[in-house]
């Protein structure tokens, strides 16, 4: 599923460092974008939040290369220009297009180490306790829209294939998902036998994408699409791309610097920057999108600063090989973790590993790449729409017959699909000119990103506009953090490492450090906060009063009795 979003950068980014029509850079950028999702997740699932999660490059990250390569600067030259003309060797072609990579590069890397930083420092974890329903709710639904031309890009290329993969996904997730059908099975106390096994459950993505690749390979054979590279319908043929898997390399390891020194501006360091924070909110969310699909917890504090500095630190290594983008959580993914009812981490190390192998391998990267766009584009269409309804999900803790609630949630998500739109009509956005091509650069980004407005004016109304914990729906959620020791599946123990937790925890400094398995949110230097030491609710007999008691450092606090 991470495929589709994966193989759209490579195609992307050339266009815009005057590369465009150069094969073989699209080649290496596939295999260097490949390598590093496969890179990233591998770390992330071992070392970072250590949830089922894909990592890979995100299309937000074409926006400030866009911002940047509009500039005067980095207009491409004509093939008149003389230096190009004149030449006689490829190296000053490539200096073109290596030259942009470099400033994309060195940008990337610095607002990498900028989320490093935030992850390693805790003040992500500081943030989060202005997160809540309110700000998670818009920023996951409006990654459904954002991802809309994507999605029509894929599909029309051929409709009609397009929605049988969406009705195949359909069927196989949702009408058969209950029925297991008998298949043969063997085990070391009964042998051969006979076991009912949810194929369709568990295989319905590959079983949608399968059944219609088979169906365009058929149509191929059968000429039914015609081979004339002028026809419409010659882009859903099986065949139409065979010529990258012919042409691409059977090995390729991607090293540090093999473009030459990055360079750093200041605007591409700001453009960079506010995409790296949307991507962190966005990555916030997934984390606790994915933990409700795999039915755990929410994950914890240091969890949290762990995998977002893991993400930084991956960015960092993709901007150092040229990836030309960050890597960041995959949404789709954990849509089909919703529909497959897998997350075991052994199934995304595989994938982790698969991705690496496909990044080092050309060849067999180069066969992912034949799929049909429709084939893909259907059911990623289906699982984008999962996402939307997983982010709509989280409403289920406020309290939706509040006046407040719907005000803030209806404003946040209003404004956020609108301002995109005006900022695509030119006339309108020139309104919003301050004179400064670096300061319009940035405001466009941050305006033309509607998941970034809808977060944002989300939590800025959530957190200013008054409502009781209730309202906000801050006691159910802050009640799903607590661990459920009777349920080891519902333990945050999952987020900890383990055999080397119980060696960690034997360093009591540790339990200082924001990414370390033993640090506690409450815990912290006595001369910025009281050490608690116990934070807990109690109701009485009839459940109708709570009780928030807090024995701190030198001080105990027992708060009056709120109705729940």
């Amino acid at each position: 599923m991470c495929i589709g979003g994966t193989l759209s950068m490579p195609y992307l980014i050339p266009g815009y460092i005057c590369a465009e029509g150069n094969y073989d850079v699209t080649a290496q950028l596939m295999s260097i974008t490949l390598f590093m999702c496969g890179i990233a997740t591998i770390l992330q699932t071992l070392f970072g939040i250590r949830l089922g999660i894909v990592q890979g490059g995100s299309n937000l990250y074409i926006l400030p290369i866009v911002a940047m390569m509009s500039s005067d600067k980095w207009k491409c030259p004509n093939s008149e220009d003389s230096h190009l003309q004149n030449s006689t060797i490829a190296g000053d072609k490539d200096e073109v297009w290596q030259l942009r990579m470099r400033e994309i590069q060195g940008n990337l890397i610095v607002a990498s180490i900028t989320q490093v930083i935030l992850g390693c420092t805790g003040i992500i974890g500081i943030l989060l306790k202005f997160v809540g329903p309110l700000t998670i709710a818009p920023t996951i639904t409006l990654i459904g829209p954002m991802l809309i031309g994507v999605l029509i890009q894929l599909n029309s290329k051929h409709w009609g294939v397009a929605f049988l993969s969406m009705g195949l996904t359909l069927l196989f997730s949702g009408y058969l998902a209950n029925f297991n059908p008998p298949i043969p099975g063997w085990s070391m106390d009964r042998h051969c036998h006979i076991v009912k096994f949810p194929i369709f459950q568990l295989f319905s993505v590959l079983l949608s994408i399968g059944v219609g690749w088979f169906f365009c390979y058929t149509l191929t054979v059968s000429d039914v699409f015609a081979d004339n590279i002028t026809d419409v319908n010659y882009v859903v043929r099986t065949d139409a791309k065979l010529d990258a898997v012919f042409n691409a390399p059977w090995l390729y390891w991607p090293y540090p610097f093999q473009f030459g020194i990055p360079t750093v501006s200041s605007v591409g360091f700001v453009g960079f920057l506010i995409v790296t924070l949307v991507s962190v909110l966005e990555s916030v969310c997934d984390y606790h999108a994915a933990a409700r699909m795999s039915g755990v917890p929410p994950p914890p504090p240091h969890a949290v600063n762990r995998g977002i500095a893991m993400e930084g630190f991956a960015s960092i290594i993709s901007g150092m090989v040229g990836a030309g983008h960050g890597t960041t959580s995959y949404s789709q993914n954990i849509g089909a973790i919703g529909i497959t009812r897998v997350a075991s981490r052994a199934v995304f190390l595989t994938a982790g590993i698969i991705l690496l192998v496909s990044g080092v391998v050309g060849k067999f990267g180069a066969v992912l790449t034949i799929i049909p766009d429709p084939v893909v584009g259907g059911v990623l269409t289906v699982l984008c729409g999962m996402i939307m309804g997983s982010g709509l999900s989280t409403l289920q803790f406020i309290e939706l017959d509040s006046t407040r609630n719907l005000t803030v949630l209806g404003t946040s998500l209003i404004v956020a699909l609108m301002m995109p739109e005006v900022f695509k009509d030119t006339e309108m956005a020139a309104k919003f000119k301050t004179g400064y091509s670096d300061l319009d650069q940035i405001v466009q980004l941050l305006f033309g990103t509607s998941m970034f407005l809808g977060g944002f004016i989300g939590c800025i109304l959530d957190n200013t506009i008054p409502g009781t914990d209730k309202e906000r729906g801050l006691l159910s959620w802050r009640a799903i953090l607590k661990d459920n020791s009777e349920n080891p599946n519902h333990s945050v123990d999952i987020y900890k490492y383990p055999y080397v937790t119980k060696f960690i925890e034997r360093v009591k400094c540790c339990s200082y450090i924001p990414i370390s398995p033993t640090f506690d949110k409450e815990v912290k230097c006595s001369c910025c906060y009281p050490k608690v030491e116990n934070d807990y609710f109690e109701t009485d007999e009839k459940g109708e009063k709570l009780v928030r008691k807090v024995a701190a450092e030198n001080n105990v606090m027992e708060m009056d009795k709120k109705e729940t």
